[in-house]
């Protein structure tokens, strides 16, 4: 199990290689051409001290970072809260959607233990006791065997269906971020277009290519943060359901492995 973790955690960290790679190339080259663009206006208009491209590109001193925080604006701010609300999600996951937190194997090898000993009363209390989900699929299960087995391995199937129904609610969330990521990226790419069209509808005079080149760049970068923001919500979505799947039918089986045991034991005994 903690190899699998490992395995996916590293898939992640890839994932957010490659974006923030993709970043670096794509910043740079904007920069440059964002500095040249004001380069050659400010000679056209005898300003020497403005001569270096790269000196235009990140006026007044500002970094690449501070740059693409005022480009990206509040749509920017939002992606960021959720990211951040993502990657705590998909750590909960990790830490909560464990075989040894849904099937304790202490409790397991208890149960067990006591269904060995007779010591039905004391498996009754222990289930009752155990805060998880085959104690509580099993106490169900329990108060269904005075009837019989059939209505034991019924209340098994039922409480394996709801545990399926509260899992698949904690990974919901990842579900929904993988479709507002794109969702949110493309109101930033309206927003910039629009800022650009707006700039050049009121404009009475000839257009400068740094005029329209900012809302551009918005729609641009909003654009891909979304998408970035998507991919990797949509893997561990996908990769979450399946091992809920595999988590539900493991508690299952382990249930009615333990309910005919005790049926069997009690009617031997």
């Amino acid at each position: 199990m903690s190899s699998s973790i490992t395995s996916h955690l590293r898939v992640l960290l890839v994932v957010f290689i490659l974006a923030g790679g993709g970043w670096f190339q794509l910043l740079p080259a904007t920069l440059a051409q964002s500095g040249g663009t004001v380069a050659s206006e400010n000679q056209g208009e005898n300003n020497p001290s403005s001569l270096d491209p790269q000196e235009n590109g990140l006026s007044e001193g500002r970094s690449t970072f501070w740059w693409l925080i005022e480009t990206s604006g509040w749509i920017g701010l939002a992606l960021l809260i959720i990211s951040l609300y993502f990657v705590a999600k998909v750590t909960q996951c990790f830490l909560e959607l464990r075989e040894s937190v849904l099937m304790p194997p202490k409790f397991v090898a208890r149960c067990h233990q006591l269904i060995a000993e007779r010591e039905f009363t004391t498996l009754l209390a222990t289930a009752k006791a155990e805060n998880s989900e085959i104690g509580r699929v099993l106490t169900t299960a329990f108060s269904g065997l005075s009837i019989g087995i059939a209505e034991a391995r019924e209340a098994v199937d039922r409480g394996a269906d709801t545990l399926a129904v509260n899992l698949e609610t904690k990974i919901s969330m990842l579900a929904v971020i993988g479709s507002l990521g794109p969702m949110i990226g493309l109101l930033g790419t309206l927003k910039g277009m629009i800022s650009s069209f707006s700039v050049i509808a009121l404009s009475d005079q000839q257009m400068k290519a740094s005029a329209v080149a900012g809302g551009i760049s918005e729609a641009l970068i909003l654009t891909f943060e979304g998408v970035a923001l998507s991919v990797p919500a949509i893997y561990f979505f996908a990769f979450f359901r399946n091992r809920v799947a595999n988590l539900t039918v493991a508690v299952q089986n382990t249930a009615d492995e333990i309910v005919k045991r005790v049926y069997l034991a009690a009617k031997n005994n």
